[in-house]
């Protein structure tokens, strides 16, 4: 799919990690979910993220969800959105809302995040 289709000012945008296969399961999983095609996704190595305006460093440590509005949420953050986008699921955007949920899946998060180019053997990506 060219890059212009994925990037879109009115749907909002899933950056991610393109060379990794964790990241790319993660993707396919959202797809089946996301049946009314309400998100575009890009790999954080297109250019054409640049138009978002967020460093490489940061997009290369956290997926980022931007909204057309210009919200942008990363890593964990972008996971209670993600699922209030897609019809259901977002039940599961409910339970960020329990006390000390965000904070934890923030901490889950950025260990996997940190590690998962050693998780993703046997998986397409690195």
């Amino acid at each position: 799919m060219p890059v212009a289709d994925r990037v879109h000012p009115t749907h909002p945008t899933l950056i991610f990690d393109g060379e990794c296969g964790l990241c790319q399961q993660a993707v396919t999983q959202l797809k089946r979910w996301d049946r009314e095609h309400i998100l575009r996704y890009v790999p954080f190595q297109d250019a054409a993220v640049s138009r978002f305006g967020i460093a490489v460093p940061a997009l290369a440590a956290a997926m980022h969800l931007v909204f057309p509005d210009g919200r942008v949420y990363p890593g964990a953050d972008a996971v209670p959105e993600l699922m209030r986008l897609l019809p259901g699921k977002r039940w599961v955007a409910s339970l960020f809302r329990i006390p000390g949920m965000l904070p934890l899946a923030r901490k889950i998060y950025a260990r996997i995040a940190m590690r998962r180019h050693c998780l993703v053997r046997g998986l397409e990506g690195r």
